[in-house]
């Protein structure tokens, strides 16, 4: 019996891929129009930035100690300007580095404990005068901190008198001179971030019986970590690198923080030590950073969820 076998068709082609428009390739001037002049802009900004942390790491790092001796950056590498700032026995750098650590990590958990209750009472609670307390602390914050300082500076004298731990001097008074200004627009971006819970928990906590305090502690804290990282980091930063208040409050040497500590190598005008000064901006930068590189995978997400008023 003969087998019949079917008819050989020819290969079917294909057809052709539509390609979408997300996928067309840019060329000649409309890839420079659309796409090009961000890479300018994004170089530009990048050596903006780079470039005055790398001037500084060179001079820490240069034999001449002067920010002037030389335009080429690390034509030198030497240690000299580490050790001498770390073996000073005038300029106690070590403990001024442990003061600010110390000063800034209290003042941001404070910052942000103080700031989230705030908000969740504003949040949460309703009651007169509400709105118009809001309004009040974004409004004070549009004054400059700069009109305050003689006040301060007042207030201190006076504490000292009574209360010498909290008065002018100590670093107890200038943690409780920072944490004055913890409400503010921190409380009103850390309000908008709570309004983006469910007050749906709220209600079945009470149910089981829970209170405000159990709620506020063991659930809304647990939620709304990505603000208070972010607001904890900015009150660390600015802490960290305030000049004016720390100098106005600490007026022993053994006290200070590094911003006014530092300041003493470049006060004077015939015996400035911009080597040792840079040395001592590159150490008082690894705090800063190690910090925003362990709060950086909440940043992104606090900042754009506390911007979305409730």
């Amino acid at each position: 019996m003969a087998v019949t076998t079917p008819a050989q068709t020819p290969a079917q082609t294909p057809p052709a891929r539509r390609i979408p428009a997300g996928e067309v390739k840019l060329r000649g001037r409309r890839w420079w129009r659309e796409v090009g002049w961000r890479h300018v802009v994004a170089i530009a900004a990048l050596a903006f930035a780079l470039l005055p942390i790398l001037y500084v790491i060179s001079s820490s790092l240069s034999e001449s100690g002067s920010l002037t001796g030389s335009t080429r950056l690390f034509s030198s590498v030497t240690f000299t300007n580490y050790h001498d700032l770390l073996t000073d026995p005038v300029h106690p750098y070590a403990k001024w580095f442990v003061n600010t650590v110390v000063i800034a990590g209290v003042t941001a958990v404070g910052t942000a404990f103080l700031g989230a209750a705030a908000a969740y009472a504003f949040s949460r609670f309703r009651f007169r005068g509400r709105r118009g307390g809001l309004l009040t602390l974004l409004l004070i914050q549009m004054f400059p901190q700069l009109l305050a300082y003689v006040a301060i500076f007042l207030l201190l004298v006076s504490l000292r008198e009574v209360f010498p731990v909290i008065g002018l001097g100590s670093q107890l008074g200038l943690i409780l001179v920072y944490l004055g200004g913890a409400l503010g627009v921190n409380t009103y971006l850390m309000y908008g971030f709570f309004n983006t819970v469910p007050k749906e928990l709220d209600e079945a906590a009470k149910i089981d019986g829970a209170g405000h305090a159990q709620i506020f502690f063991t659930i809304i804290l647990r939620l709304v970590a990505p603000i208070l990282a972010v607001v904890g980091l900015l009150s660390f930063v600015a802490s960290f690198s305030d000049f004016l208040i720390a100098s106005i409050v600490l007026v022993d040497p053994d006290k200070q923080t590094l911003a006014v500590g530092l300041y003493q190598f470049v006060s004077q005008r015939f015996s400035e030590y911009w080597g040792v000064f840079a040395a001592g901006a590159v150490l008082a930068a690894v705090p800063v950073v190690l910090l925003f590189q362990f709060l950086q995978r909440f940043i992104v997400s606090g900042l754009t969820a506390g911007s979305v008023k409730g």
